[in-house]
């Protein structure tokens, strides 16, 4: 399957400066059929994760068991394409390995083309511009530039081959997931166009270069950090900004999501443009599958659309998958420490209260001796099993840099910031040292009835302190309120404080629920 390499902005310009010239697309290259694999948010999740809400198996997921299905896919239908709408990165080993493991995985996979998310900047652009270039497919974006200039920070787009056609990939993430889901120092120096505006722009010049043109998007709101998402219609997080997108540009056939993690079951097809929308739930769980027929001026045709579910008590391992990750693991033989064990299951929660949360926002508290802990959902990336905790699985629950830091704020701007987390833009915040009630039906000003740190009312003109991870404080998915009133920050990691907390206790019970009661 080739690959013509093409510009990355406007310009058309190469990395390497020169200019490739592109044949236009033959007027009628007849039918074709051809299958898209899918997948999108798989963040490091290399082991297979324990799947109790089904019946069908007992663990689903794992990078070895997703890459032996691939290769089954691949076999069956020879006319294929695996695309990646992004978040390759976060994870124990995938900081381990600054990327370099993570890269290594995909191209092994046989990736045809991946988009960039917003966890691959959690090392810095500088470190994802570096270490992307040992990738062997072409990691895709089109609306991120070098801030103040029409420099391009990656590639705009690819054509790829599949029988007698060609297919332009095109990359974009959202504006949202650009500024609010990481760290401002990760992506200083850099700035975003709106997708619409460069789908636009991308588009019309597409269509005249390929006869299929596709779009891996990474926008949207931020995905639910819940395993269990699929069998949880409440934390459907939508694909609003998909469809809207579909409606907005003429052209696009198909766009493959990432970043909400919503999985659809079957294709959607904008009804004014005729687009296709497809995405899986995340973490590698699911496989899709996209069996299409092209016909020259016709929309896509969808013979048959799955999103296969990684059954990893029923698949082999992919051997060369499984002996990347377990030469990293060997390379970084500290991760495998156990600091301690855990009494209880810790699931995550993301609209609602959750075990593994009030653990963490109990180690905060803890560490940083405030009146409160605090930790929001889309920081905890993995749930906590009952046994002994090694560090690579706390790094996965927290695989982030953050530090803690320490807020004193009085009683009314943390009223203020309970009622932004009531919001559940990013899901509900867990606390520690802190109860409420709340109705969620109320208009969002109005949802909290009543708060309480250590069982006393909270005072409005009383200080108070409030311990959290550097990235919140910081206004990290939209906490400003917290900025101004930051007082210190610590030298140790999140991750390291956790380690340190299971260290101190040996054993940890894990919290029961009931801090916050919400009807």
């Amino acid at each position: 399957m080739g690959a013509l390499v093409l510009g990355l902005a406007g310009t058309l310009l190469l990395l390497s400066g020169l200019v490739m010239p592109v044949q236009a697309a033959e007027a009628d290259t007849g039918t074709e059929t051809f299958q898209i694999l899918y997948t999108n948010d798989i963040e490091s999740v290399y082991e297979p994760l324990p799947a109790p809400w089904r019946s069908d198996m007992t663990h689903i997921g794992g990078l070895a068991k997703l890459a032996s299905l691939i290769a089954q896919y691949r076999v069956q239908a020879p006319k294929s394409l695996l695309l990646d709408a992004g978040d390759l990165f976060t994870g124990s080993l995938a900081k381990a390995t600054q990327g370099r493991l993570v890269f290594d995985l995909y191209s092994a996979m046989g990736y045809d083309a991946v988009n960039v998310g917003n966890h691959e900047f959690e090392y810095g652009w500088q470190t994802l511009a570096f270490v992307s270039q040992r990738a062997r497919f072409p990691l895709l974006n089109a609306n991120i530039f070098y801030k103040d200039t029409e420099i391009p920070f990656g590639r705009a787009y690819v054509i790829l081959e599949v029988g007698r056609i060609r297919v332009a990939v095109l990359g974009l993430m959202g504006v949202d997931a650009f500024i609010n889901t990481m760290m401002p120092s990760h992506r200083q120096g850099l700035s975003i166009v709106a997708p619409e505006t460069v789908a636009a722009h991308w588009v019309p010049k597409l269509r005249q270069e390929a006869e299929v043109v596709v779009l891996l998007t990474h926008q949207g709101r931020t995905a639910p950090m819940q395993t269990d998402k699929e069998a949880d219609p409440e934390v459907q997080r939508g694909f609003e900004e998909e469809y809207a997108l579909a409606g907005a540009v003429d052209g696009i056939d198909l766009i493959v999501a990432g970043h909400t993690d919503h999985g659809l079951q079957t294709p959607v097809r904008h009804p004014k443009t005729q687009t296709l929308i497809v995405e899986t739930f995340g973490q590698g769980m699911h496989l899709g599958v996209l069996n299409l027929r092209y016909q020259a001026g016709e929309p896509l045709t969808v013979l048959s659309s799955d999103l296969v579910p990684v059954n990893a008590d029923a698949l082999p391992s992919d051997a060369a998958v499984l002996d990347l990750i377990e030469t990293a693991r060997s390379e970084h033989p500290a991760l495998a420490a156990v600091v301690g064990a855990l009494a209880g299951h810790a699931p995550r929660k993301y609209y609602r209260e959750s075990v593994v949360g009030n653990l963490v926002a109990d180690a905060l508290r803890a560490y940083a001796k405030t009146d409160i802990g605090m930790i929001t959902p889309g920081a905890l990336r993995a749930d906590l099993a009952s046994g002994p905790v090694t560090v690579e699985q706390i790094r996965n629950v927290f695989p982030f840099l953050d530090r803690v830091s320490t807020v004193r704020l009085t009683g009314a701007v943390l009223k203020e910031v309970v009622r932004k987390g009531l919001r559940r833009e990013y899901g509900l915040p867990q606390y520690s040292g802190l109860t409420l009630t709340a109705e969620l039906e109320a208009p969002e000003g109005d949802r909290l009835i009543s708060i309480k740190i250590n069982n006393l009312p909270v005072i409005d003109t009383k200080e108070y302190t409030l311990a959290t991870g550097s990235f919140t404080a910081t206004g990290g998915e939209g906490y400003h309120l917290l900025t101004p009133h930051v007082v210190g920050t610590s030298e140790s990691l999140v991750s390291e404080v956790l380690v340190a907390y299971f260290e101190s206790k040996r054993e940890v019970v894990a919290p029961s629920l009931g801090r916050q009661t919400l009807r």
